[in-house]
């Protein structure tokens, strides 16, 4: 892999890492409620699951999905369906506060863990990157472990980085976010958020296999 190479990627990922979407929204809306340390671990989950996304990308899975149309359409309506399910949640949550999914509620570890796992997985904006972008930035004639390496490592950094940004500063603003009148704007926004969101992974098509 080339420096130059690696620079493109890095540009991709820093656009596709600080422009607000699912992961971030959820990220901010448990830092208001439960504070920044409990909004890392759910960004944790939802690092995770897109890290996972990038190895099963590496590994061929782009190939399996674009061979079976049963099972990229199984994997496609299931994360438009829980995308879907956090844009009613936030659409119809209590205007006087600012809530994702029932955050407040999922107070503990391992079920803020999940919950980010489940929003990272069914991410279309990652499902769209390491799909069909991600494979062309590596080099088929040279060592794959290694380049996987560097890749996934670059992305961990900028992902953590942004999402710890993001919860710092909803933790800041916390009183000024939870005004009835802006938690009532942002829980209307994110819930448009999240059904744009769905609506661009089930309208995804699946690519034909060569």
């Amino acid at each position: 892999m080339t420096l130059a190479t690696w620079l493109l990627y890095v540009a991709a990922v820093l656009v596709l890492t600080v422009t607000p979407g699912p992961s971030v929204l959820m990220c901010v809306s448990t830092s208001v409620n439960l504070g920044a340390r409990k909004a890392l671990i759910a960004s944790l989950g939802s690092t995770t699951a897109i890290v996972s996304i990038m190895a099963l990308s590496a590994l061929g899975l782009g190939t399996a999905l674009a061979a079976s149309e049963t099972l990229f359409s199984v994997l496609k309506w299931l994360g438009a369906a829980y995308l879907a399910y956090l844009g009613i949640t936030s659409l119809f949550s209590s205007a006087s506060e600012i809530a994702v999914s029932g955050s407040v509620e999922s107070s503990t570890g391992g079920r803020l863990f999940a919950q980010g796992f489940l929003v990272g997985a069914s991410n279309p904006k990652a499902l769209l990157f390491f799909g069909a972008l991600f494979p062309q930035f590596i080099v088929p004639s040279a060592p794959q472990v290694p380049q996987f390496l560097v890749l996934g490592v670059t992305f961990i950094f900028f992902e953590l980085l942004w999402l710890t940004i993001y919860a710092l500063s909803a933790s800041k603003a916390k009183r000024w976010l939870q005004q009835p009148r802006r938690a009532k704007l942002f829980n209307r926004a994110t819930g448009v958020v999240f059904l744009v969101a769905a609506g661009l992974l089930a309208s995804s098509k699946r690519t034909s296999a060569a």
